[in-house]
């Protein structure tokens, strides 16, 4: 029995996962600067980050995920990272805005709302990202 597909899923699971870390880290950032600095809301400064979080791990995830597997086109692996992607930004998204509008410590401290949407939508973007975005594309030499 070949286990070697088994042990690539499950180092692009846990590097996906370390990407995703680092992406929460951009995505707070983000939120926090665009709410202090910018006069962004708890609604549309999330909408910022999370293009910044979703731009960083594509970023990521192409150099150290998927590395074998990446476009020579970035703009439109961007593009359909971002599409493919979208899905589990809505259920990203979706928890976040239920959390801060119905949980008022989470209102408070919106950083929990990130943490929770971003644990809900890393499966969805792992499996998205593995079967969409990285499928078909010839292997770099």
């Amino acid at each position: 029995m070949n286990t070697q597909p088994a042990a690539r899923s499950s180092r692009q699971l846990l590097s996906f996962a370390g990407v995703g870390v680092i992406g929460f880290i951009a995505d707070a950032s983000a939120l926090y600067i665009a709410m202090r600095l910018l006069g962004a809301g708890l609604y549309s400064g999330r909408l910022l980050s999370y293009l910044v979080a979703a731009t960083t791990t594509w970023a990521l995830n192409r150099r150290y995920t998927f590395r074998e597997l990446r476009s020579e086109n970035k703009l439109a692996e961007w593009g359909r990272f971002l599409a493919a992607n979208a899905v589990g930004g809505l259920v990203n998204y979706a928890t976040y805005a239920i959390l801060v509008t119905w949980v008022t410590p989470v209102a408070i401290y919106p950083v929990l709302g990130v943490a929770a949407g971003s644990i809900a939508g890393l499966s969805v973007n792992f499996l998205l990202s593995r079967h969409i975005v990285f499928k078909g594309i010839q292997p770099r030499a």
